[in-house]
């Protein structure tokens, strides 16, 4: 697995903590359930393009195709994030990601102050309000 750490600062305080993953050699692994050609993470669905968001600080993240709208992507999930966790994928989704070791080890983004991280709602429920 190919690994990317980044650190994130706001000048309003907070520190991020964040690890990118991608699947290398991974892909080549096959499902030893299911009968399809395609190997275990194809015939999940996922994708070359695909990157594991780790906060670092919470421990937890998903996996997302950068591209899209960032905030929408990331509704998504009920994860545990640090404050700068939303600006993160935002920047992130602005970054070839041809190439992680690219990528700076540091980044400063503006965002407001927060004293501590949060968990995202996550996509509504059938039957819930």
């Amino acid at each position: 697995m190919e690994t990317k750490f980044i650190e994130v600062t706001s000048p309003s305080g907070n520190w991020g903590k964040f690890a990118l993953l991608r699947f290398d050699q991974e892909w080549s692994v096959p499902s030893q359930i299911s009968e399809c050609s395609f190997s275990l993470l194809r015939n999940l669905g996922w994708t070359p393009e695909h990157i594991w968001v780790l906060d670092l600080q919470t421990g937890e993240g998903a996996f997302f195709r950068p591209g899209g709208l960032a905030s929408a992507d990331l509704g998504k999930h009920a994860i545990w994030v640090c404050p700068l966790y939303e600006g993160f994928l935002t920047w992130l989704y602005l970054q070839d990601l041809s190439d992680l070791d690219h990528l700076p080890e540091w980044v400063n983004l503006d965002a407001p102050f927060a004293m501590s991280g949060y968990r995202r709602p996550g996509p509504q429920k059938e039957g819930t309000q």
